[in-house]
This record gives C-alpha cells, structure tokens and sequence, in this order.
C-alpha cells in the first residue's frame, strides 16, 4: 500500500473535514427540530391525541398573540386576547384569517410560548398550524386551536410559578404544495 505524501494527507484530512461539516449542518435542524420536540426547549409546544384526564383546582392565563409575515397579506388575529382555564382543562381558542389580497396566498404558521419553561407542559390537541392553510382572495377563516396545559407543571421546581403563558403565532407566506405531487405514483428508476 502505497503511503499519502504530507500534502496528501492534509488534503484528505480537509477533504473529510469540509465532508463531516457539511453533514453535521445537514442533521442540525431535524436534530434542533427533535430536542426541541421533546424537551419544549425555546418554547417549543407538545402535542396530544387526547385532552388530559386529569384537572387542577389551579388556574392559569393564556394570551394569544398573532403576527404575520410582511410578505403575506393576510390579516390575522386572536379572536380572544386571553383565557383563564384550569390547569389541565381543555380549551379551544380561535384565531381569525383573513386574505386581503386579490390571489389565493398559501400560509403556514410557526408558533411558540412564553415563557419558554411552559413550552414543555403546553400541550396542543389539534391545531391550524399543523397544515399549511390556503386562503382564496378576500376569504375569512376561524381557526382553531384545541390545548391543556399539563398538571405536571406544578411538579416542577422550574416552572410551578407559572401561571401566566402566552401563545403566539406567526404565519409566513409559503408555496402550497401541489396535490399531484402527494398522490404522484413513484417512478421507477433502473
């Protein structure tokens, strides 16, 4: 086997460098995507199939807050600015849509809460901002949003204080995706 000369081996060294880099960046976000998921890091909400089972005789405030992207036309809205619920009741929340533009525009929202430790106990049943959601010129949509907050919160020394979370959502104007790309039949390649 014939050796690598110096500089050789330093080209193959970046080489695998410039390579683990690129691969590292490409499993960040779905990795970002995942702590967060699972941690609540950054606000980052939970999601359920089921309302919880159990209620607390504690209350806690949710506000609802609502932006959106300047390149999106829309205007958007709480349809309520705040909600007191017990802790682990269920409660459904609406936001209001409106395209103000004369073409359909297609929009997806991202969402967080505040402050970030009630990320983790936060907990979304059904939600508008798990689709994209395409509004025709001038339409008005009601959107809801069906959530509990986990009476596990109260065990917790980082966040028992918590008695106050506020939801926000920011849609941003994306591409919709087309129908005959998800019903598309794969093609074979030989």
């Amino acid at each position: 086997m014939k050796r690598l000369s110096p500089e050789g081996r330093t080209a193959a060294i970046l080489v695998g460098v410039v390579l683990t880099m690129g691969a590292l960046a490409w499993a960040a976000v779905p990795f970002y995507n995942w702590f967060c998921q699972v941690t609540g890091f950054g606000g980052t909400t939970q999601v359920a199939e089921t309302a919880s089972d159990e209620v607390l005789d504690e209350t806690v405030r949710v506000r609802f807050d609502a932006n959106t992207d300047s390149d999106l036309g829309w205007t958007f809205r709480p349809m309520q600015t705040r909600m007191d619920l017990k802790i682990g009741e269920n409660g459904l929340a609406f936001y209001e849509a409106v395209n103000d533009t004369d073409q359909p525009l297609t929009g997806t929202a991202s969402y967080n809460v505040a402050p970030d430790v009630a990320g983790y106990y936060f907990i979304k049943v059904q939600c508008f901002c798990f689709t994209e959601q395409t509004l025709q010129p001038g339409e008005r949509v009601e959107m809801p949003v069906s959530f509990y907050v986990d009476p596990e919160l109260v065990d917790d020394p980082d966040a028992d204080y918590v008695r106050d979370i506020t939801l926000s959502y920011t849609f941003h104007l994306t591409e919709p995706r087309s129908a005959a790309l998800d019903t598309a039949p794969a093609e074979n390649i030989n």
